[in-house]
């Protein structure tokens, strides 16, 4: 099943939303936020995850479990924009450990990047050996996130 075969309801998105704020909630605590019995809910969960719009649970580490990483943003601008040159970089970017995340982007450069660099690793090395090496780049912008003032699910 997919997205397209199920039809969303107030409830599935009361379900929906209170996973995204804690997907560890028991069936028992998430039926009594939205009005159902444990298997109730239970039901709809499954059903929500066999259709893609549950893609999966992960625990948020806090900043000292992930070993207090300095968060550096980089903005990359691609020589081009053809279909070959994007689809070269993307894949390129899904074997690289050190992004966390990955956007195509509108405006002045093609892609923003979330590189987190643990106390143990330097950002000169991610850039010099992982970043310049992604192909098609012609140009990287580096910005160091002073502090993270808030974080959602």
């Amino acid at each position: 099943m997919n997205s397209e075969n199920i039809q969303i309801d107030p409830i599935d998105r009361r379900i929906l939303s209170a996973l995204g704020r804690d997907g560890a909630l028991t069936s028992s605590s998430l039926g009594d936020l939205v009005g159902l019995s444990a298997s109730a809910a239970h039901r709809r969960v499954k059903l929500l995850e066999a259709a893609g719009l549950i893609a999966g649970y992960r625990a948020r580490l806090s900043r000292e479990a992930r070993g207090n990483p300095t968060t550096v943003f980089v903005s990359v601008t691609l020589k081009d924009q053809t279909q070959p040159t994007l689809v070269c970089f993307e894949d390129a970017l899904r074997g690289c450990a050190v992004i966390a995340q990955a956007h195509l982007m509108s405006g002045e450069s093609d892609y923003l990047l979330e590189v987190p660099v643990s106390a143990e690793d330097s950002f000169e090395r991610i850039h010099r050996e992982v970043l310049a090496r992604l192909p098609g780049v012609q140009r990287l912008v580096s910005q160091f996130s002073i502090r993270t003032v808030f974080e959602t699910a």
